[in-house]
């Protein structure tokens, strides 16, 4: 087994990274890693509906989709995430693997490390990690021909605000068939440890020590020059572009509705993979244009903040909404 301690805060970098591990590499691996402040969506989540995009954006919070299934997390650098590959039996189908004995299975090491410093973690629920029922870590699983990747996260001392502020999905405005987070009770490892003077690096190398103390022929791996450059040639052509982090988000409506000193704009809105397909807005307002010509200029255009920017920017958006600023048209949609 190989073991990766990675130095990289890059959540790009490092998300191109678990792929490439999965589908490149034919060891086995163990894996530690951090993130900067980052939300990483699940594979077939509707990336908009599960954050709060003027709080990412104001926060410079990036938000990163990864192979795996499941829900949204928060990272930063107060959290540790751990990783675990392993090769398959030929002969073993997907449809014969059981889920929940593989969460079991790769969880176990971290559970014991951390009981062995008195904190009373255990695996609750099908993948959750918990302390006196508070969930610390959420696990996920991604499977490539005959590799299985789990990873999952660890709270060592993470900012519950940017958590909960950051991480806030608007189920109301939401109708569709993307997989949901699910937003529960959380707390960090570090309110459960005698020594309150321990830190992040503190955990990182107690964790990475236990774990390889126990696994046999376990051996630090670096990665060579033309690995990195295939990292990062995934990390700038998929794990940093809108397209794979918001167009892969499947079908859905979205509705908004707000009351400007101007009137009221009502917005309701269809996207499909990632793209705008139908757009309708409604309202009180006053206007010397049609809005229908408004709208179907924005028809095919990429549900994220930047492209409707730059869409309503070269519009005169006063002869579609009189005295309505195009900052407020462009909030609309988030």
């Amino acid at each position: 087994m190989l073991y990766i301690q990675d130095t990289s805060t890059d959540p790009y970098f490092n998300l191109a990274e678990e792929e490439f591990l999965l589908k490149n590499m034919t060891e086995d691996i163990f894996r530690l890693w951090r993130n900067s402040p980052s939300i990483i969506v699940g594979r077939y989540q509707n990336t908009i509906a599960e954050i709060d995009s003027d709080y990412t954006k104001e926060h410079c919070i990036s938000v990163v989709r990864r192979l795996s299934g499941g829900g949204a997390v928060f990272h930063d650098l107060g959290n540790l995430n751990f990783t675990f590959i392993q090769n398959i039996t030929p002969d073993k189908s997907k449809a014969a693997i059981d889920p929940a004995e593989l969460f079991q299975r790769f969880t176990s090491p971290i559970i014991e490390a951390l009981q062995s410093i008195g904190v009373n973690a255990e695996l609750q629920g099908r993948n959750d990690l918990a302390i006196d029922g508070k969930k610390f870590s959420g696990n996920a699983i991604c499977i490539h021909k005959n590799r299985i990747l789990m990873h999952g996260t660890l709270m060592f001392k993470v900012s519950k605000t940017d958590l909960s502020k950051a991480l806030k999905p608007r189920p109301e405005k939401f109708i569709g068939k993307a997989v949901k987070s699910n937003v529960k009770r959380v707390t960090n490892i570090s309110e459960h440890l005698k020594d309150k003077d321990a830190d992040i690096l503190w955990f990182t190398g107690f964790l990475g020590k236990y774990v390889c103390s126990k696994v046999k022929d376990i051996t630090p791996y670096t990665f060579t020059e033309d690995q990195l450059n295939r990292i990062n040639h995934l990390r700038e052509t998929r794990y940093s572009t809108d397209q794979w982090n918001f167009g892969k988000s499947p079908r859905y409506n979205f509705t908004a509705t707000r009351r400007f000193p101007k009137g009221i704009v009502e917005l309701y809105l269809t996207a499909e993979g990632g793209l705008i397909k139908d757009l309708d807005i409604r309202g009180d307002y006053f206007f010397t244009r049609p809005t229908e010509e408004f709208t179907r200029k924005l028809i095919g255009t990429p549900h994220t903040r930047q492209d409707i920017q730059k869409k309503i920017g070269t519009q005169n958006l006063d002869a579609y909404f009189a005295g309505i600023s195009s900052e407020d048209i462009v909030n609309l949609f988030f």
